[in-house]
């Protein structure tokens, strides 16, 4: 790995565990939330940790930056950054939100880090060196567990309700059982560490979803090319999963397309 590389990572790392640990010192004194749609928020805290991730990589490395909430451009060189993946569940005290910050290069996914910070989960990974949480190495589940697989469905308002129907339809069909918890990016970490065994969303945006493929990927699990068709700038359906189910799951994707 490249000395390049690593300041990256390290940064990137610095850069979650700042930017949650700033979260969290505003979480109560936020004004009321900016609702983009009727799922989709963004608060202070939101704009504030997203400043603070492109100030620090403009200066340490001159990188492009998607964010969330202030856009950008795509580059040889460019971090997607959600400041706060989940922002319904930071808004309402739960736990279940994170920074999301992913670095890609020439159009591979280089490196992905991942901070809950109310539980203080740090999951890291890097492309061929594995996938981490809070240094420790995790691997998706391989069905160790003998139950029906579980899947959590992300859900936009990008896409028709009836297709979501239709994709509940076609995994349970499949048998699999299904669920919701409000961050895609804390999702794909669960199929990382084995907690779930699949995830799917018919839309979702790269800056929810980068860090959390790589996870998934150096965890062993199977995810579909969610960069095609210039899904870095659009976004695209995404499944991952630890391998026995994959197959299922893309049959899902092509069955509620």
């Amino acid at each position: 790995m490249s000395k390049n590389l690593d300041q990256r990572f390290a940064t990137a790392v610095e850069l979650a565990l700042e930017g949650g640990a700033m979260a969290q010192r505003m979480r109560h004194a936020l004004g009321p939330a900016h609702a983009k749609s009727a799922i989709d928020f963004c608060t202070e805290a939101d704009r504030a940790v997203e400043r603070l991730i492109r100030g620090r990589v403009t200066a340490q490395f001159g990188d492009a930056m998607i964010g969330e909430e202030d856009g950008g451009a795509a580059g040889e060189r460019v971090w997607v950054v959600d400041p706060i993946d989940g922002t319904a569940n930071y808004i309402h005290g739960t736990k279940r939100w994170c920074v999301s910050i992913a670095y890609v290069h020439q159009g591979a996914i280089e490196i992905g880090v991942l901070y809950a910070p109310d539980n203080d989960l740090l999951f890291t990974a890097r492309r061929g060196a594995g996938a981490f949480l809070n240094g420790r190495p995790i691997g998706v589940s391989r069905l160790r567990h003998g139950a029906a697989p579980s899947v959590e469905v992300g859900w936009s308002e990008r896409r028709p309700l009836s297709l979501y129907c239709a994709a509940l339809t076609a995994l349970m069909e499949r048998g699999c059982e299904f669920r919701r918890h409000g961050s895609g990016a804390l999702g794909l970490a669960d199929v990382a560490r084995g907690h779930n065994d699949g995830y799917l969303e018919l839309h979702i945006n790269a800056w929810d979803a980068l860090a959390g493929i790589l996870l998934v990927q150096e965890a062993g699990g199977v995810t579909n090319d969610f960069l095609a068709d210039d899904g870095l700038t659009h976004g695209n359906p995404l499944f991952a999963a630890t391998p026995e189910i994959a197959g299922r799951l893309r049959e899902v994707l092509a069955a509620a397309g």
